[in-house]
C-alpha cells in the first residue's frame, strides 16, 4: 500500500529519502571523527582566544596584531560585507544604465554598451580585479610626487582628495561638539564603538524619510479622489534636509583633509588600492549581467505600454521611469538576486590583491598558523551561507511588495 496506493506513494518516498539522506550525512560525520582522532586532532574552537599576530591594513575598527583570531575574524568579515555592499549598489546602479542605453535608439551609445556588456562579462572576474590593480599601481604618481614646489601631481577637488599609487585619499567627517561614542562587548575581542552622532544622524534621516513617504502618500490619495495632484517636492526635500542640516550645525560638523606629512598622506579617510579594485572590478564585472537582466526585462513589457503612455503626452524618459521599469522589475528581481549573490562570493577572490575579508583572515593566515581546517572551513562554509540567505531574504521580501497584485 505504501508504494502502489497513491495516496502513501508520495510520502514514502519522501520518508525513505530523508533516512538515506540521514544515514548519509552521519557517516560523512563518523568518517570525519575517526580520520581526525587517528591525526591525533580533536574538533575545538579555544583558538579564536589566541593572538592572532598579523596585521590587517584595511578595517573599519581598532585593530593590532596582538589581538586574537576571533577579533581578526571580525574585522574580515566586516571587510566582506563593506565590499559586498558597496559592490551590489554600485553594479545596480550602472547594471540599470547600461541595460536602458543597449536600448537606445542612438546607433553609437548602444553599440557602445555591447561593447562594454561583451568584454567584461567574457572575462574572469579575477582577471579584472589584478589589471586594475595594476593600473592604479603603475599609473598613479607616488605620494612623494605631491611634495615641494616642483611636484609632479596635484590633489584634486581644491586639494582634499588624492589619487596615489597607494590609495585614495579623501576628506572624513569629524564634529567638534561630538556626543561620544557607545561601548559594546567591553574589552573583549567582540568590542566595537558605534558613534552617538552616526545615530543621531541616522535617526534624524530616517525620520525625515518617513514624513517624506507621509506626504507623498497624501498628494497620492488627493490626486485618486481629486484627479489633481498637488505639488509636493519642495515639502519632501524641506523634511528630509533641513533636519539633517540643523543636527550638522548642531555637532559642529566639518571635514578633516589629507595632508602630506613626510613620505605619505595624513589624516582623511584612505581607501587602499585592494579595495578599490576588488569594489570596482566586482562591480563592472556584475553590471554587465545586470544589464542583460535589466534588457531583458525591459522587453518583457508589452510595446502598447510604452504607446499609451506616448498618448497620454510623457516624455521617453518618465515613461521608461514610471511605466517601463516598475513592471519590468517582476521579470528583474528574482535573477538579481543571483547577481548579489555571485558578486558576495566572488568577493572571496580579494586576496589576490591582498585585501583581508573574512576568506583571507579566517580562512587564510588563521586556517594556516592554527592547523585548525576543519573549524575554520565551516565557519568559513557557515558565515557565507548566513550572508547569502539574508541577502536572498531581503530581495524575495522586495520582489514581493514590487510584484503585481491582482484586484
Amino acid at each position: 500500500m505504501l508504494i502502489y496506493d497513491t495516496r502513501y506513494r508520495s510520502a514514502t518516498i519522501q520518508v525513505v529519502a530523508l533516512i538515506a539522506f540521514m544515514l548519509l550525512a552521519a557517516w560523512l560525520i563518523d568518517n570525519t571523527a575517526r580520520n581526525m582522532m587517528l591525526l591525533g586532532k580533536t574538533i575545538n574552537f579555544g583558538f579564536f582566544g589566541e593572538p592572532a599576530s598579523y596585521d590587517i591594513n584595511q578595517r573599519l575598527l581598532d585593530y593590532t596584531s596582538r589581538d586574537t583570531h576571533l577579533r581578526a575574524a571580525l574585522i574580515g568579515l566586516l571587510n566582506t560585507l563593506v565590499v559586498a555592499i558597496l559592490g551590489c549598489a554600485t553594479a545596480t546602479a550602472v547594471g540599470v544604465l547600461v541595460g536602458v542605453l543597449r536600448l537606445s535608439h542612438n546607433w553609437l551609445i548602444a553599440r557602445l554598451m555591447t561593447i562594454y556588456v561583451e568584454m567584461f562579462r567574457n572575462v574572469p572576474v579575477l582577471l579584472w580585479i589584478v589589471f586594475i590593480m595594476a593600473i592604479m599601481i603603475e599609473t598613479l604618481p607616488a605620494p612623494s610626487a605631491f611634495r615641494g614646489d616642483n611636484a609632479t601631481a596635484s590633489m584634486l577637488l581644491g586639494d582634499t582628495v588624492a589619487l596615489t599609487n597607494r590609495g585614495i585619499y579623501i576628506p572624513e567627517a569629524l564634529f567638534s561638539r561630538s556626543l561620544g561614542d557607545i561601548h559594546f562587548f567591553g574589552a573583549s575581542s567582540l568590542r566595537f564603538d558605534v558613534s552617538l552622532d552616526l545615530i543621531a544622524f541616522l535617526i534624524v534621516l530616517g525620520a525625515g524619510l518617513w514624513a517624506s513617504h507621509r506626504i507623498k502618500r497624501r498628494a497620492d490619495r488627493m490626486q485618486e479622489e481629486t484627479g489633481n495632484r498637488p505639488t509636493t517636492w519642495y515639502l519632501r526635500v524641506g523634511v528630509v534636509l533641513v533636519p539633517v542640516v540643523i543636527l550638522l550645525v548642531a555637532l559642529g560638523f566639518h571635514l578633516g583633509y589629507p595632508e602630506l606629512k613626510g613620505f605619505n598622506f595624513s589624516g582623511g579617510t584612505h581607501l587602499r588600492n585592494s579595495l578599490i579594485a576588488l569594489w570596482l572590478a566586482l562591480s563592472l564585472y556584475t553590471a554587465a549581467f545586470i544589464a542583460e537582466i535589466v534588457r531583458a526585462g525591459i522587453l518583457a513589457i508589452s510595446n502598447g505600454q510604452t504607446e499609451a503612455a506616448a498618448a497620454l503626452g510623457l516624455r521617453p524618459g518618465r515613461v521608461m521611469r514610471l511605466v517601463i521599469l516598475p513592471q519590468a522589475l517582476r521579470v528583474i528581481v528574482p535573477p538579481l538576486i543571483s547577481q548579489y549573490l555571485n558578486l558576495t562570493k566572488n568577493s572571496s577572490l580579494a586576496i589576490a590583491v591582498g585585501y583581508m575579508d573574512i576568506t583571507g583572515t579566517l580562512g587564510g593566515i588563521t586556517m594556516n598558523q592554527t592547523g585548525k581546517e576543519l573549524e575554520c572551513v565551516l565557519l568559513l562554509m557557515l558565515i557565507y551561507l548566513i550572508i547569502s540567505l539574508s541577502i536572498s531574504g531581503v530581495m524575495n521580501w522586495y520582489n514581493e511588495s514590487v510584484k503585481l497584485k491582482e484586484r
